[in-house]
């Protein structure tokens, strides 16, 4: 009888050492997840996306390993409400921030990406620029345990710690090596948000300019290639590490293209400043890459958006969404095991009384349909037949326009009161100085 216990005992011992090896290699496939978010990165700023001038093959790499998204949208332009939005996974509408509104606070009722993140036991780090929430909600207090601080100095040329000048943007993809080499044992997710290329691009070192073709690039194409040198350190660390496999990297822009500096949407027309009623204002490069899980070299033009991200990485980490997300899990789509748009109709309702009115926009995206409001008036082009919005067909096609409208004030109806932007001042920030604030990333919910 003792010897049967003993075995029996010894049995459950080897299951149990069993289920732990399991358990360990279960805990080992939750990938690591990198968000790189460019300012002001427009549709046809990089190779991978028909620039024929400026070189990028970091990211064009990632686009020959991952998906490039054609169809990927800002539903709520320029900075801070974009960020807002990809840290929400929502409309920014949804919690009244219908313009710029820099200062108003972002839900505390509702997790942000990294919060979601960190309470499912990642290492979250942030890099760059945040002008997201009020006062009070900076990274380090919104999910964020690790934080690189914002050196002093100029827009981007900054000192470092021993006296010396330094691209904010090589200090950037450099923290990017630090976060890896310190966090590469377990599961992380990285939010890196550069300031560049955002204006004014005058700072750019010469030696980036020079490897545009025939020595003679702009400040603005040397911006963009230091930011391909940037992704080149992250995807080295990774490498080194042997992480590269089990890592979720997605990239996109902030809103569209520094038209007045040099960026370009093509093929598409406008962008940011005296541009912000064309496509190029609200469509971005995105490109998304997951080895062995996103298929490789492939092209999605389904109607997407950067709300998408939040679902998306919470399916690849095993999570549930919390409540009010209004963004799609991307990942059987880009897998192709889905067909189609991930969502119907994508919608644009800036309507800040107080905001600058060029960053007013009134619009809907279905299927090729693109309606937009003019000076009290629906527009609607075919994005297809004429991607640079010269011919308004909406009289030729009145049911359309019917449809979208029908569908847009459903949308419109469906938001709380929007809070004006001269309301709200300041916002939450990234400490000053060097090297990073670590800690805990503050307790979810957050305090307002």
């Amino acid at each position: 009888m003792r010897f049967q216990v003993f075995i029996l005992s010894l049995m459950l011992c080897c299951n149990a050492f069993q289920w732990e090896g399991v358990f360990a290699k279960e805990a080992q496939r939750k990938p690591n997840v990198v968000i790189l978010f460019i300012d002001d990165l427009g549709y046809g700023d990089l190779a991978c996306f028909g620039n024929k001038r400026i070189p990028t093959p970091y990211i064009d790499s990632l686009a020959a390993d991952g998906v490039r998204c054609t169809m990927s949208y800002i539903t709520n332009p320029p900075c801070s409400p974009s960020r807002c939005a990809l840290m929400t996974g929502m409309y920014a509408q949804r919690f009244g921030k219908s313009g710029m509104a820099r200062g108003l606070p972002i839900p505390t009722d509702h997790p942000t990406l990294a919060e979601l993140m960190r309470d499912a036991g990642y290492v979250t780090g942030q890099i760059g620029k945040w002008d997201i929430g009020c006062v009070g909600q900076g990274p380090h207090q919104r999910g964020f345990m690790e934080v690189a601080k914002d050196p002093p100095g100029t827009q981007y040329i900054r000192e470092t710690q021993d006296g010396t000048k330094a691209y904010l943007t090589d200090l950037n993809g450099d923290s990017m090596v630090e976060f890896v080499d310190r966090n590469a044992g377990h599961p992380f997710f990285l939010y890196f948000s550069p300031l560049a290329v955002h204006s004014k691009v005058k700072e750019t070192p010469q030696r980036y300019r020079d490897r545009i073709p025939g020595g003679k690039g702009t400040a603005y194409e040397g911006a963009v290639v230091a930011v391909d040198d940037a992704v080149g350190k992250l995807l080295t660390a990774l490498r080194k590490h042997g992480i590269e496999q089990e890592t979720l990297i997605l990239i996109t822009g902030d809103n569209g293209a520094n038209i007045d500096e040099g960026g370009t949407s093509e093929p598409y027309r406008g962008g940011k400043g005296k541009h912000t009623q064309q496509e190029g204002w609200v469509h971005t490069p995105t490109v998304i890459t997951w080895p062995q899980r996103v298929p490789a070299g492939k092209t999605y033009s389904g109607l997407m958006g950067t709300i998408d991200f939040y679902a998306t990485i919470a399916a690849a980490a095993g999570l549930s969404l919390p409540a009010r997300c209004d963004g799609k899990n991307l990942l059987p789509f880009l897998s192709g095991d889905l067909q189609g748009d991930a969502h119907k109709y994508l919608f644009w309702h800036n309507a800040d009384p107080t905001d600058a009115p060029r960053r007013n926009i009134y619009a809907v995206r279905w299927g090729n349909w693109r309606l937009i409001k003019a000076e009290g008036v629906w527009t609607l082009f075919d994005l297809i037949q004429d991607p640079k919005e010269t011919r308004d067909v909406a009289k030729e096609h009145p049911d359309v326009v019917e449809n979208m409208v029908q569908e847009y004030d459903k949308f419109v109806d469906s938001l709380p009161p929007l809070k004006p932007s001269a309301e709200y001042k300041g916002g939450g920030s990234v400490p000053k100085g060097w090297g990073w604030e670590i800690g805990t990333g503050g307790v979810f919910p957050a305090v307002q």
